[in-house]
């Protein structure tokens, strides 16, 4: 079984926003390249599953006006962590006290009231096994997520299922607009494909 991570188109909003489960608007053109290269390079029947936010909606849209074989399926457990009050504030706005507090408990802490990261952790660790469960062993998955999300799949293949340290939470990622496919049976680490990106 072979796992798609796919990472919406950049946000047109400033990159010291805080934002997870706020809407805003990604580069259409960017989303357009993005479908036009995932039509190209996806097989027939792959299983395709959508975080629930517009950025990636849209993307879920075009994919599929493009590719009418495909079948996109919205899943909530794909969303990017919700950041309760702190949603479309600055991220230099919210005050060290508050910061500070998060890096302590960094796994438990529930930044502006929303999700905390091991919450993050479990509902992306349920929506692991429903597509081990649901998808055939010699299937495709796709994704069509976000950066936090795409974090925690890294740490679940690796074993860790919770966090206690903020340095533990992997710093970098795949870019906006891009893809990594990997095998998603064994979990093992070191197998991820290069990213690919939207040409």
């Amino acid at each position: 079984m072979k796992l798609w991570l796919v990472r919406h188109a950049r946000p047109m909003a400033a990159e010291s926003l805080c934002y997870g489960r706020l809407e805003i608007e990604v580069d259409p053109a960017q989303t357009a390249e993005l479908a036009t290269t995932l039509a190209r390079q996806l097989p027939a029947g792959a299983d395709v599953r959508v975080s629930p936010r517009q950025r990636c909606e849209k993307l879920a849209q075009q994919l599929c006006k493009a590719r009418p074989d495909l079948i996109a399926r919205t899943d909530p457990d794909l969303a990017e962590m919700d950041f309760g009050t702190w949603e479309g504030q600055r991220w230099d706005a919210l005050g060290a006290a508050a910061l500070e507090a998060w890096v302590q408990d960094f796994g438990r802490y529930r930044p502006g009231g929303g999700e905390s990261v091991n919450e993050v952790m479990r509902r992306v660790a349920q929506a692991l096994q429903r597509t081990r469960t649901e998808t055939s062993s010699a299937g495709h998955a796709v994704w069509l997520t976000h950066a936090g999300v795409i974090r925690a799949v890294h740490l679940l293949r690796q074993g860790v299922q919770t966090l206690h340290e903020a340095r533990d939470w992997p710093s970098h990622t795949i870019g906006y607009g891009q893809i990594e496919c990997f095998e998603l049976d064994p979990p093992s680490p070191g197998q991820d494909q290069a990213p690919v990106k939207a040409s």
